[in-house]
């Protein structure tokens, strides 16, 4: 069994770690380990020093050595005497807000939890197990739940909680995180993914400061300025040799992460919903579900993390039939046309893409409504038949008739005020009465947190989908959310609409990805700006960056890359000079980083000369040659573009017969030895062979000696090698 217990000690074992918990003699739940599998009680690592000023229980007596303060403590609540950061704080009905959590029973079964209304990692009965252990505040009659799903083939446990009110009174939640892990001992950095709109996901490595350090958002979203993932690792760490951790959080509204190391040197590390946006009135008997947080270790580095990440993510968190089958190779409009065209402009588009070999062609923003620019139109889901003659319907089905299939972009949560729905209901805009509303994009928001709102979104969208032959939708959402408020809900309970509303938008997306499963779903919002695990669980694939410079790609799909599936990554060949930076790259460049991903394009092909088109003929064909190593191979960082002098990344068979290097780099200089990369993941005695040249090499070669790259002339140049098992 994953799942054991022992005088009192708590296993959760995977194929290559152990976590451990244990219930001492107080019945505080404390955390012994997570790492290595050790075939040992690791409780003789716990360390009880008489630290001044740390309280100490009541009936642990004159033990001042007794202190949840210093202890390491499974799931830490605050108010009574634990000073650092906790993972849950309530208001109980008399103003008091202390919880005193102790252990009072478990319960083990075969297979893997669900979340009601939330997304979460899914298993067969056979891949999972759980473990529930429920924590009591004994005066408040406050219950914690603590979900344990471990996957010991996948070296994945994920974690939940639940608050359940079993007393008289309401209380309120102040907060509650899905992720509480104290780490007693070692040197440790941490590495988040900052950014900001057209540069997200920039990795940056700290030491730990003593304090409090954080990375969150309360943007509505999971931000294009931090990402509900963090890893943390030892000094020293690189990605082949080292302990680390990571935790990515299925969610895609207002998050926080907080790490603490205190005064004795340990680290609390919490994650989970942005208490600063959040709060949750319960009732005696209600629930509340925090949602999933994904765990895994490794002390193999942080590649061996990353492949644990991507293939849980691919194959237990996507769903749908496109999870894990190949994805067309397509062609968006938007930086063709903006917002002018007329299906003429775009059948020419198409005319031109069906005979370079690309699948679909995506029609984006300005089909409906009076949509001439961003200032009016959203919200009025019916087709401008002055720009589309004969309706979506016909231009639809000159699409086919070329042999592509046909994609199109919504914006459901928004809405323009100079738009048909907006006049019918201007109470479905989230804003403060008596305040004028803040703008974003010249837009606002629907509030999701109505059910009458979600229901016209889903009547609207299904209809559009079952009248006509879409194959594609793109989910775009283009702004940070404030003015929170919803006549739905009384004053003490206000604060509860931002998680509301996220409930509401993935109750829409459940529906419709379950009614349409032949739609391949693609989560956008204003590139990357809800790139996170509780999004992928409805989208197989999310628009990576609206920044779609060949140079820029390779340092946001790096940070990307450290927890999400190269299949997941929209990514595409644009225009130069590039439409958000300027820069001119050459094609080969821009085509081999959007191969680094789903693969596309997005600009006018009928610009391009002969000789580009032909290129662009060859990008298609070569990444349909690789589609299937791409997606489905393991994905190795070669180089760190944010410290060397180039991206170089490798995808590797899972049989590792074949190999596939890429690259950029980025300044070319004259009189230089040619750079070298050592490769990874590969069969130390085998012989490989590159496609390009026939030269032969044995794995150990490749993997200690390295290859050397190919003569480079110019900035930002591209290259590929080719290896195969001999």
């Amino acid at each position: 069994m994953a799942i054991s217990v022992e005088n009192s000690v708590f296993h959760l074992e995977t194929a290559h770690t152990l976590y451990q918990m244990k219930v001492d003699s107080f019945g505080i739940l404390n955390h012994l380990w997570y790492g290595a599998r050790t075939d040992c009680c690791m409780d003789y690592l716990l360390d009880y020093p008489d630290v001044g000023f740390a309280g100490n229980p009541y009936e642990a007596g004159n033990r001042r050595t007794y202190s949840l303060n210093s202890l390491p403590l499974e799931y830490a609540a605050g108010g009574a005497g634990d000073y650092r950061v906790p993972a849950v704080s309530v208001t109980h009905a008399d103003g008091s807000g202390a919880l005193d959590l102790r252990f009072r029973e478990y319960r083990i079964r075969q297979g893997k939890y669900e979340i009601p209304g939330l997304p979460a990692v899914y298993a067969e009965d056979d891949e999972a197990e759980t473990l529930e252990i429920i924590l009591e505040d004994a005066l408040s009659s406050v219950e914690i739940s603590l979900l344990y799903g471990v996957l010991p083939g996948e070296d994945v446990i994920t974690r939940a909680a639940i608050v359940k009110n079993n007393g008289n009174s309401g209380i309120k939640i102040n907060r509650v995180h899905s992720l509480c892990m104290d780490i007693p001992r070692g040197e440790w950095e941490w590495i988040h993914f900052h950014g900001r709109h057209a540069m997200e996901r920039q990795m940056e490595r700290s030491p730990l400061i003593h304090g409090i350090q954080e990375n969150g958002s309360t943007r509505g979203t999971s931000s294009h300025q931090q990402n509900p993932a963090v890893l943390l690792c030892e000094k020293g760490c690189t990605e082949t040799n080292g302990f680390c951790m990571g935790a990515a959080l299925m969610y895609s509204g207002g998050f926080q992460t907080q790490i603490e190391r205190d005064q004795v040197d340990q680290v609390r590390w919490v994650m989970g919903i942005n208490p600063d946006t959040f709060a949750w009135k319960l009732d005696p008997g209600e629930c509340f579900h925090a949602p999933e947080v994904i765990l895994s270790c490794s002390g193999q580095g942080m590649g061996e993390l990353t492949h644990r990440f991507h293939h849980v993510i691919r194959h237990h968190v996507c769903r749908g039939e496109y999870k894990l089958s190949q994805r067309p190779v397509l062609i968006n409009n938007w930086e063709a046309t903006y917002f002018d065209f007329d299906d003429a402009k775009i059948e020419r588009i198409a005319e031109q893409a069906a005979e370079l070999g690309i699948d679909m062609l995506v029609l984006d923003d300005g089909w409906f409504g009076k949509r001439d620019d961003d200032m009016s139109g959203l919200g009025d889901w019916s087709v401008n038949e002055t720009k589309l003659r004969g309706g979506l319907g016909r231009l639809i089905g000159r699409i086919n008739e070329m042999g592509m299939k046909f994609g199109l972009w919504f914006e459901p949560e928004m809405v323009s005020e100079d738009s048909e729905l907006y006049r019918q209901h201007p109470d479905w805009a989230i804003r403060i009465p008596g305040r004028n509303p803040v703008r974003g994009r010249y837009q606002l928001v629907l509030d999701m947190s109505r059910p009458e709102v979600v229901e016209h979104l889903y009547q609207v969208m299904s209809r559009m989908l079952r009248e006509n032959h879409i194959e594609y939708v793109k989910w775009d959402m283009n702004r940070s959310i404030c003015d929170w408020y919803t006549a739905k809900l009384p004053a003490e309970r206000q604060a509860e609409m931002p998680h509301r509303y996220v409930l509401g938008l993935y109750q829409l997306l459940d529906r419709l990805t379950g009614e349409f499963p032949h739609v391949l779903f693609e989560g956008c919002s204003g590139g990357g700006g809800r790139f996170d695990a509780g999004m992928l669980y409805y989208c197989p694939q999310i628009w990576c960056s609206d920044n779609t410079d060949g140079h820029d790609r390779t340092l946001i799909q790096y940070g990307t890359s450290f927890f999400y599936p190269v299949s997941t990554v929209g990514a595409h060949v644009s225009a130069v000079p590039n439409h958000q930076t300027g820069r001119v790259t050459a094609l080969g460049t821009r085509g081999t980083v959007a191969m680094a991903g789903t693969f596309g394009y997005e600009l006018d092909l009928n610009m391009l000369s002969r000789e580009e088109k032909e290129q662009v003929a060859l990008q298609v064909k070569n990444y349909k040659a690789h589609q299937d190593l791409i997606h489905n191979g393991r994905y190795y960082r070669l180089s760190n573009p944010f410290e060397e002098n180039g991206a170089a990344w490798a995808f590797v068979s899972e049989d590792r017969n074949k190999v596939l290097i890429q690259g950029v780099v980025f300044r070319a200089a004259a009189n230089v030895l040619r750079m070298r990369l050592r490769l990874a993941g590969l069969k130390a005695d085998a012989v490989y062979r590159s496609v390009q040249d026939g030269r032969t090499y044995t794995g150990q070669a490749l993997m200690t000696g390295g290859i050397l790259l190919p003569e480079i002339k110019g900035d930002d140049a591209a290259f590929e090698i080719c290896l195969e098992e001999v």
